[in-house]
């Protein structure tokens, strides 16, 4: 296997030379050779100030191996995406650290300024069969990891942290994309751990632990009139601790021909978290724009089974649904949540379902 380490391109671990041409000429490399080829990048602070690795390539079994770590500007800029893979086949990533350097522009977000919307650490972009292995990432302007139009994309052993209190800093954002699956990661965020747009499906989520941050979401979904549905997701053997919410389901309160179903929720725990299941269809950020109040997104075929923990707040299941598109076939089984020394509720609006096992709080369905 041909093998190209980025110093021999003219890399500087100093942290403070720019490195990105000479990491794109190392892609350039290894992306031409008709061979399996990998790339190496060793201990020290690479930084980058930008950086697409394009496709397609010649082989279908390129590695990056990281040693280092990589590290984003310091200022913030007006670019959206920071490093990102586009167009390629056949490439994984083993270990590494990201470092997105995101701190000043939180605090420009959190006193209100005129600010960019911020860069999103890594982007797989309309790409096939890739693996994220071992990675870190800190402290991203914006998304950690997003994964977008693509394809059997695997997450493992990430670690992922930015203050609890850093805006906009979801951990792993996934849309239009499909065969997806995220394991034995921590993920610690301002925002959702994991999170799940329009058109994705077939998504398995396991062995993660969240929190802080908002918990692991399908949406917000149905801003746009049309708009792909989210089916066939997973989310099992999940920890939640001091999270905003654990299992969520949101969509905005205006009409869209979006839907949700095929959703299998097990075996979390939730630890003192703020709204443990959660279905919210009445979003609407300053009820701007959102004409009745009544989504059009159409959730059906979710199930819960095997949830436990304590809740922060009374109501610990809220199903808060659509009163034109009701929540159908939603299924309770197992479910043991508590209050502290008082008993926790349940909410329901518009939803219909069915329970099984023992269900505390005593369902609404």
């Amino acid at each position: 296997m041909a093998s190209y380490n980025v110093m021999d391109f003219g890399a500087r671990p100093d942290g403070r030379s720019d490195s990105a041409r000479a990491f794109l000429a190392a892609w350039d490399k290894a992306c031409r050779a008709h061979k399996p080829a990998s790339i190496v990048v060793p201990a020290g602070r690479f930084y980058i100030s930008q950086a697409l690795f394009q496709g397609p390539c010649n082989n279908g079994a390129l590695r990056i191996f990281i040693q280092g770590t990589l590290v984003a500007p310091s200022g913030y800029s007006h670019s959206s995406t920071w490093i990102t893979f586009k167009y390629v086949e056949g490439v994984s990533i083993h270990g590494g650290t990201l470092d997105g350097q995101g701190q000043p522009l939180w605090k420009c977000k959190m006193r209100g300024g005129d600010c960019p919307g911020g860069a999103t650490s890594l982007t797989i972009g309309e790409s096939n069969n890739i693996v994220i292995d071992s990675l870190s990432s800190l402290n991203s302007e914006m998304f950690h990891i997003s994964v977008f139009a693509s394809s059997y994309v695997t997450i493992r052993g990430a670690k992922i942290t930015a203050p609890g209190d850093s805006p906009n800093t979801d951990g792993i954002h996934i849309q239009k994309s499909t065969y997806v699956n995220v394991t034995g990661s921590t993920i610690e965020t301002g925002d959702d751990c994991i999170s799940m747009g329009e058109g994705t499906s077939n998504v398995w989520i396991e062995k993660v632990n969240c929190g802080p941050g908002h918990g692991i979401s399908i949406g917000s979904l149905g801003d746009q009139p049309q708009q792909e549905g989210v089916q066939n997701i997973t989310v099992k053997s999940v920890v939640f601790t001091g999270t905003q919410n654990g299992l969520r389901i949101k969509t905005w309160g205006k009409p869209s021909s979006g839907f949700v179903r095929g959703v299998t929720f097990r075996h979390a725990v939730m630890n003192y978290v703020q709204n443990p299941i959660v279905v919210d269809q009445n979003y609407c950020p300053g009820n701007v724009n959102c004409p009745n109040q009544s989504s059009g997104i159409k959730i059906s075929k979710v199930s819960y089974n095997d949830i436990q923990g304590s809740s922060a707040t009374p109501i610990a299941v809220k199903f808060d649904c659509s009163p034109t598109n009701p929540c159908r076939k939603i299924g309770l089984q197992n479910i043991k949540l508590t209050y502290g020394k008082k008993p926790a509720q349940s909410y329901c609006s518009h939803v219909h379902g069915k329970t099984s096992g023992f269900v505390i709080p005593p369902s609404c369905l």
